[in-house]
Parts: C-alpha cells; sequence; structure tokens
C-alpha cells in the first residue's frame, strides 16, 4: 500500500436486511453491486472513501445510527463490504465491543489468555505481561472469578488491559470507555497518549467533544451512513455542532 497510507477505503458500502428472514431472490445474484436498494434493505454506510497514514489520531463523529461503530468493524475487518473495497495493511487492536471474545464461564485469568491468544499473543508473551495487564486493570482480587460475574466496568478493565498491551499499529476505541470510572479512564486515555507517542494509529469513536480534541486532530462526520466531511477535528466538530445547533465546548 503506497503513500504511507495503512488503510485505504473506497467507496465502501455495508448493507443490512431490515427484516430477518428476508432472502435474496434468484435475480438478485445477477444484480449489479451498484443497483438500488431494495425496500427491506438498509445501507449502514455507503460511498465512503478516506485514507490514514500511519500515527494518524481519527476521530468518528456522528449521532447514533449514522454508522460510526460499523465504520470501526470494517477497518476491524470484523465485517466486509458489500460495495468498494477496504484494504488494511497493519494489524488492528480492536476495542469495540467488551464482551468480544471474552467466555462468561472462564475465569478473568484463563480470558485473558484466551483472549490475547485469538489476538495473536503467545503464551510466552502472555506470561510476560501477565503481571502488567492485571496490575493496569487492578482486578488482582478477581482472577479466579468467573467473567460473567464481573461488573461493566471491570469488564472494560480487563479488556483495555488486554487490547492496549498488543503490539498492533492501529488501535480502535469505541466509546466503552464510558463505562468505566472517571480515574480509571483517565488511566487508560493516558496510556492511548502513550500509544499515539509511539506511532500508533487511532480510530476514536465518542460523544464527548473534549475528548475528540484530546486525542485526534483528524476527523470523519458521518451522517445516515455517508462520509459528510473529513478534516481537522475542530472544523468536523464545528461542522456537525452547526448541524444540529449544539455549542461547541472551547479548545
Amino acid at each position: 500500500m503506497g503513500d504511507n497510507h495503512v488503510i485505504r477505503v473506497d467507496d465502501a458500502g455495508i448493507r443490512f436486511r431490515l427484516h430477518r428472514r428476508s432472502r435474496s431472490n434468484f435475480k438478485d445474484l445477477f444484480a449489479g453491486r451498484k443497483r438500488r436498494a431494495r425496500s427491506d434493505e438498509f445501507w449502514a454506510l455507503r460511498n465512503v472513501s478516506f485514507n490514514v497514514k500511519a500515527g494518524e489520531a481519527i476521530g468518528v463523529v456522528g449521532r447514533n445510527g449514522q454508522g460510526k461503530s460499523t465504520l470501526l468493524k470494517l477497518v476491524a475487518e470484523v465485517i466486509l463490504s458489500d460495495e468498494g473495497s477496504v484494504s488494511v495493511d497493519k494489524g488492528v487492536a480492536p476495542l469495540i465491543e467488551i464482551t468480544g471474545g471474552f467466555v462468561g464461564d472462564l475465569t478473568v485469568r484463563e480470558n485473558v489468555y484466551l483472549t490475547a491468544g485469538l489476538h495473536g499473543m503467545t503464551k510466552h508473551e502472555i506470561n510476560e505481561r501477565f503481571d502488567e495487564i492485571i496490575d493496569f486493570a487492578e482486578i488482582e482480587l478477581f482472577l479466579d472469578t468467573p467473567y460473567k460475574h464481573l461488573s461493566s466496568g471491570m469488564k472494560v478493565r480487563i479488556a483495555f488491559a488486554v487490547i492496549s498491551r498488543l503490539e498492533e499499529p492501529i488501535l480502535l476505541v469505541d466509546e466503552v470507555l464510558a463505562v468505566g470510572d472517571k480515574a480509571f479512564r483517565e488511566k487508560c486515555y493516558r496510556r492511548i497518549e502513550d500509544l499515539l507517542e509511539s506511532g500508533r494509529t487511532l480510530f476514536f469513536v465518542s460523544h464527548n467533544e473534549r475528548d475528540l480534541r484530546r486525542f485526534c486532530t483528524r476527523g470523519l462526520y458521518l451522517d445516515k451512513g455517508e462520509l459528510v466531511l473529513d478534516g481537522p477535528i475542530d472544523d468536523v466538530l464545528a461542522h456537525y455542532n452547526s448541524d444540529y445547533g449544539i455549542k461547541s465546548r472551547k479548545p
């Protein structure tokens, strides 16, 4: 992937069916990729194009249901586009859904090894970082507790502690830190700043304007599944606030 781009999204679209029982008919199999949407289809994203260089910190802005989380899942390659193309040249550490990769009946200890292993860490690497992960999560007393018995805040702690220790150069964060307490959230934010200083690339979804300004220099404004604006984060927030009559916070 040339020009130092680690992510390239070209005219990408993701289509969902409104009714689970709806099925494609025979004609759909031969329909063009640019065909008009059916009445029972919903495009979560469409006509989205942008490139990302290594080390950029990007805030994804928009109301609920406008495609922000879908975009992160597209970059994480959790879902594939129905139109266009997405190329990701580097590995991704996704903090998108706190339950992803964790098994309720397994203990915290077992889940650390399972989840880190699923993300490509060897057992030796996990052994080396295990104490560091647990110390960061502040969850030493619950190592042998089944994951399903943890509070939402504890689940966020252990998830962030594991994901932020991965060596992947692209970090995706999707509002999950809003569940944690203020002190731990600040601890996570300092960790994100450390990762940015080391050259990581960040996709950050949040409704908190102050947080977006803190981490991000560039913004992507999504509305109704389409990319309205790609530019400096201050310009993107100003555009979004103007569209919805929101009083902007001073940087």
